[in-house]
């Protein structure tokens, strides 16, 4: 099975809204890998991994996040095993710490 890796950057009114929390629910839903975290720039940095169309279809879920949010900018880009291993030992999906 081919699997998809995809660091994203959502930028917009996406902190302080739940974004993280409804970011770790979908993910982990979909069956997808990978961690989210706010960034001192006001946006929040997510990583999928997982089957392309389910990683796919997350992105696009993050293009208009929770009701609170207001989503004016996601961009990605190819990501690899050393970057998916920033989660936390023994999860699949974690939400990681402020950088």
């Amino acid at each position: 099975m081919t699997r998809a890796i995809l660091q994203v950057m959502i930028r917009g009114r996406v902190q302080g809204v739940g974004y993280r929390a409804w970011v770790e629910y979908q993910a982990s839903a979909s069956g997808l890998e990978g961690w989210v975290r706010n960034r001192r720039d006001g946006s929040v940095e997510a990583l999928f991994a997982g089957a392309p169309t389910r990683v796919a279809e997350m992105v696009a879920l993050c293009r208009h996040g929770p009701p609170s949010s207001r989503v004016d900018d996601v961009t990605s880009e190819t990501a690899d095993e050393d970057d998916l291993n920033l989660r936390r030992a023994g999860e699949a999906f974690s939400v990681l710490p402020t950088v």
